[in-house]
């Protein structure tokens, strides 16, 4: 049975998966300030610090998704979350989202958050589907859910509506077959 209220820690090389909190604010903050990390992620609402605050102090107690904090293994430093969400029991199937400060931007840390988030999800939880949305103007995501086993099954046309401009988002997905053939991953989860 699928438990969302367990929030575990998952350990991997560069990176430890851990339950968000709301002291986390400071450091998350610039994902919310970043223009860049707004438009690749389509965000439009602003957030003060205590509605923010507020929000990730109330995932601890959330029994339909799990939202971790992905924290730098080399410096302790929470450089962003990673997400399981819009849980769908009957069909054994959630969302993902993952989401870097700049500061934890291109240095591989996403990719094992992803691996290991996902792997929870299929191994911990015992799901069979996780799916995500990536714009088309967010090719550099695209390809790292790809190496992560995401495959494309669709577009959502005209999705976001981004500056006047209308933009299209692939619906990706892997499978718990899919990701058991190809080896999965290693977890340690606490």
């Amino acid at each position: 049975m699928t438990d969302f209220l367990h929030k575990p820690t998952l350990a991997g090389e560069l990176v430890v998966l851990r339950p968000v909190t709301e002291d986390d604010v400071p450091a998350l903050r610039p994902m919310f300030d970043d223009p860049e990390i707004g438009r690749l992620t389509g965000l439009h609402t602003r957030f003060d610090d205590a509605a923010l605050r507020a929000w990730y102090g109330s995932r601890g107690a959330q029994d339909d998704r799990l939202d971790l904090a992905v924290v730098e293994r080399a410096t302790g430093a929470v450089v962003g979350e990673a997400v399981l969400n819009e849980w769908d029991p009957a069909n054994e199937s959630c969302a993902f989202r993952i989401c870097l400060t700049p500061a934890g931007i291109g240095r591989g840390l996403g990719t094992e958050a992803t691996r290991l988030i996902v792997d929870h999800a299929f191994e911990g939880l015992g799901l069979h589907r996780v799916w995500l949305e990536v714009y088309a103007f967010n090719p550099r995501a695209r390809r790292a859910y790809e190496k992560a086993g995401f495959r494309a099954e669709g577009v959502l046309r005209g999705a976001l509506l981004w500056e006047g401009e209308r933009v299209d988002a692939t619906v990706m997905a892997v499978l718990a077959p899919e990701w058991a053939a190809a080896g999965g991953d290693t977890v340690r989860a606490s």
